[in-house]
């Protein structure tokens, strides 16, 4: 199974992170891992995204779980789980005005191995997010 995660500690409460990371509209303004994110972030919606990493490929997915100011997962992949890609996105603090962030991604299906081997290394991306995402939430700016 292929994965990626990151994690960073922010300093600002977790609503603001939580506020930065659910405005699809605000995206473009921070994330540098991204040419492109269209949708809405809400529980049943759908997301479509281009990353840099990838700009040649267009990526679906689903607002598959939310849980306001803790976490969300995006998940897409092929039908009848022969292929799946599940990205967690969790947030958390353990005092005022710092926030634990993480996200991962799995990659999971009877395809997977076969698939994932024309995935780049998603680790740089994984962590710039991170940056940048701590960036805008401890700048006066968000």
């Amino acid at each position: 199974m292929k994965s990626f995660s990151t994690t960073i500690q922010i300093n600002a409460p977790t609503e603001k992170v939580w506020d930065i990371l659910t405005d699809i509209s605000g995206w473009s303004e921070w994330n540098t891992t991204i040419e492109n994110i269209e949708g809405s972030i809400e529980h049943g919606s759908k997301v479509t995204v281009r990353a840099k990493a990838m700009p040649e490929r267009a990526f679906p997915l689903k607002v598959s779980n939310f849980v306001p100011n803790e976490s969300m997962v995006w998940s897409g992949g092929i039908p009848l789980g022969l292929f799946t890609g599940k990205r967690v996105f969790t947030i958390s603090s353990d005092e005022k005005n710092v926030t634990n962030f993480s996200m991962s991604e799995n990659f999971t299906g009877l395809l997977a191995p076969l698939i994932t081997r024309s995935i780049p290394d998603l680790q740089p991306s994984f962590d710039e997010f991170s940056r940048c995402l701590k960036r805008r939430a401890e700048s006066a700016e968000a």
